[in-house]
């Protein structure tokens, strides 16, 4: 593909950035547009993984028909399979109607299935009939239907991790996945950081009549070193935030820190050998918490066992040289202080993952009131996800 035509679907999409890894993802999108192949887009949360699909879609033969974008972490688990398949007029309590689905009502178009790894087992097997021969039925019908609907979906989770725990369907996953697209994160892509930077800024100075904030070089260098978990979508924010707080236009290192909330996290010990190119790469801030945890969970372990032997070593050491401080045939051994081993085992306990996700829940609930779509936004959770933790964790 010419390099033209990836620039005139920048700016058609408002898509900001010249890194290669970008614009090969707008490449294959244009050449997959005119087949029928499902395609599969990953993607950390907050990259832009939504303009993808209306490329595909705009660039089809498929134009003028429907376009759909369903999020599937968005929709109760009971009434999911009745959003996108339709149901029969008294299927369920609240069915008082017929009602048609969105396979049925995008008939010729594009579905975009965002957070589809959120889908439930059984809403799988339908989505998978529905991409191996094109039909489905209502819920509460036995009457076969026919529709021919191109599939885009998206993911920010691990499919692959998610097929080896049987939370998604092999089968489906090969199928979504004919032709995959990955939107590479902030943090791989830092040239275009300084560009999204001035864009923002732009775009805000105009809507609030107000003039443009700018980066003196502090900024500039604090802006490309720091790893933005929430990519895209936490900068504009941030920009948003300081155009509207911050009187003076041009914007330190000092003022650009106290408005990045994850500072603190980028001088953690634990994660400095964490780098762009690590197999390993985080999906959220939380899993970077997570992670943190573990790695301390593993210090105290080596602790535990490196106090343990120091004072074996020293219990022999006074056997073996001074026999009138410890001999065992005439005096009790000396009290050997266990202190420190039970401070770690109090510190080891205290790391429970379990107990960490289970505050930050109840925290998060207690900030938005008991609103779950506003506490499941915060915690950059689906509400699917929430509810169910909400359940596990008792804390109806």
């Amino acid at each position: 593909m010419i390099i033209n035509d990836i620039q005139q679907v920048k700016q058609r999409f408002g898509i900001i950035g010249n890194n290669a890894e970008l614009n090969r993802a707008i490449d294959v999108a244009l050449q997959v547009a005119p087949t029928d192949l499902s395609v599969l887009i990953t993607g950390e949360s907050g990259v832009g993984k939504e303009a993808f699909p209306q490329i595909i879609h705009q660039n089809s033969p498929r134009k003028h028909a429907q376009y759909i974008a369903v999020n599937c972490g968005a929709i109760p688990e009971g009434t999911i399979d009745s959003e996108l398949f339709g149901h029969e007029k008294g299927s369920f309590t609240d069915a008082k109607d017929l009602r048609k689905g969105y396979f049925e009502v995008a008939d010729g178009g594009t579905i975009f299935l965002d957070e589809v790894g959120e889908l439930p087992l059984s809403t799988q097997v339908r989505l998978l009939r529905v991409l191996e021969s094109g039909e489905f039925m209502k819920v509460g019908s036995s009457k076969v239907q026919k529709t021919n609907v191109r599939i885009v979906a998206a993911t920010n989770v691990n499919l692959v991790e998610a097929v080896s725990q049987h939370k998604f369907r092999e089968d489906l996953y090969y199928r979504l996945n004919t032709v995959p697209i990955r939107i590479p994160p902030l943090r791989e892509r830092h040239e275009d950081a300084l560009l999204l930077f001035r864009k923002f800024a732009s775009d805000c100075a105009d809507k609030y009549r107000m003039p443009a904030i700018h980066l003196d070089e502090g900024a500039r260098e604090l802006l490309l070193s720091y790893r933005w978990p929430g990519n895209v979508r936490e900068l504009k924010n941030i920009v948003e935030r300081i155009s509207v707080i911050e009187e003076n236009r041009e914007i330190t290192a000092d003022v650009l820190k106290m408005h990045l909330p994850n500072i603190s996290m980028e001088k953690l010990p634990v994660l400095a050998s964490y780098h762009a190119d690590d197999k390993k790469i985080f999906n959220s801030e939380r899993e970077i918490l997570y992670q943190v945890l573990f790695d301390m969970k593993k210090d105290v372990n080596e602790l535990k066992k490196l106090v343990h032997d120091i004072m074996n070593e020293n219990v022999t050491m006074n056997t073996v040289e001074n026999k009138n401080i410890y001999s065992p045939a005439t005096a009790s051994p000396p009290p050997i202080r266990h202190s420190s081993i039970q401070d770690a085992e109090t510190v080891e306990e205290t790391l429970s993952l379990e107990d960490v996700e289970k505050e930050m829940i109840r925290k998060a609930l207690d900030r938005h009131n008991g609103r779950r779509k506003n506490a499941a936004s915060d915690l950059q959770i689906s509400e699917r996800t929430l509810y169910r933790k909400i359940k596990e964790y008792g804390l109806e």
